[in-house]
């Protein structure tokens, strides 16, 4: 059995290391051609690593990372001046070979400039999108792009319809996936001027399944599997679908608490809640793939607690096995006309 080699920042993130690697011992557990390389301070690593037993120790291994990057640091001069960082160690182990993919909850600025400049992006490919999958009322949807490419053009938009179809399509077995694109209308005339000049490029486009364009409000409903942006728009639409289900999460828990009667009912109404809700977590789904890329790069939550660790390594077994890759590069090169 060929065995998936994912180079995990164990400093990164608001809950690293502990959750970072108890995610890494549950995924280990789940998935047994998973080989996880814990890339931090060994010491911090080896403490938390005495906490669990009865995983697969020969399929863990410590690489040692003095520094972090922060938040707060400047990207480019974080990744070009820390070579002894973790997320940089991290990259660097992808780029050489010895792993297939790197998860990071650590800083998005340092990993998607270190995915850019260390890893580098497929031949023909003109940006890569940071591409989280959101919970909708049909199950889920792609939103790309939601935080790499703020100044993306009309071209950039139709690489991103195209690399999204075929994660979906793969690794979420969604057939023939609705491309939508975000719009203040679904009239074909509306929009900015990056939105007409890439609806009618989505529209003559015949490898792809695209229905038009999509309102936001329309994208909890499962309007479309594949919901195409640029960074900016993007990044608004998840950071706010992430704040209105916190507060709605949070009015719920207090209007159960109000009156005797209602506390009743909320331990009646809590078996179905909880599953109801486990469905609209965005921790289900691991992180956000950095898709076009010539390894996989995954950015999880700054706040990712050891569910959505463990998914996001998951995830790259899938990514590997399905070739997503390959086949974005095949396609890529089979409409070479679009990258130019």
């Amino acid at each position: 059995m060929e065995l998936v080699k994912v180079a995990l920042d164990a400093m990164g993130g608001d809950n690293a290391p502990g959750a970072i690697v108890h995610g890494a011992i549950e995924a280990v557990k789940a998935r047994e051609e998973l080989f996880v390389y814990l890339v931090g301070q060994t010491e911090a690593i080896k403490a938390e690593l005495n906490k669990y037993s009865g995983y697969d120790e020969k399929r863990v291994e410590i690489v040692e990372a003095p520094d972090i990057i922060t938040n707060d640091e400047a990207p480019v001069d974080a990744i070009r001046h820390k070579d002894n960082s973790s997320v940089v160690k991290a990259l660097y182990l992808v780029k050489n070979g010895q792993a297939d993919a790197i998860v990071s909850a650590g800083s998005t600025g340092a990993l998607l400039v270190g995915g850019q400049l260390i890893i580098g992006r497929i031949k023909g490919v003109r940006r890569s999108p940071l591409a989280p999958l959101i919970p909708t009322l049909d199950g889920v949807s792609l939103l790309l792009d939601c935080g790499a490419n703020v100044d993306a053009k009309a071209v950039d938009l139709v690489q991103f319809a195209k690399m999204g179809s075929i994660y979906m399509e793969n690794i979420m077995g969604v057939k023939n996936p609705k491309i939508g694109l975000v719009n203040i209308g679904v009239e074909e005339e509306k929009g900015n001027s990056l939105v007409k000049e890439t609806y009618p490029m989505l529209k003559n486009s015949n490898d792809i399944n695209f229905i038009g364009s999509v309102e936001s409000r329309e994208i909890p409903y499962g309007a479309a599997d594949v919901i195409v942006t640029e960074a900016f728009v993007g990044n608004v639409i998840i950071k706010l679908y992430e704040g209105v289900a916190g507060a709605l999460l949070k009015r719920v828990k207090e209007g159960f608490k109000s009156t005797p009667v209602s506390i009743m009912g909320a331990a009646l109404a809590k078996p179905a809640l909880k599953k109801t809700l486990k469905g609209f977590s965005i921790k289900e789904y691991g992180g956000a793939p950095m898709l076009g890329l010539k390894a996989l790069v995954v950015k999880s939550h700054g706040n990712s607690d050891y569910v959505e660790i463990k998914n996001s390594l998951i995830q790259c077994i899938d990514f590997k096995k399905q070739r997503i890759n390959e086949k974005i590069e095949e396609n890529i090169s089979a409409n070479s006309e679009v990258s130019k």
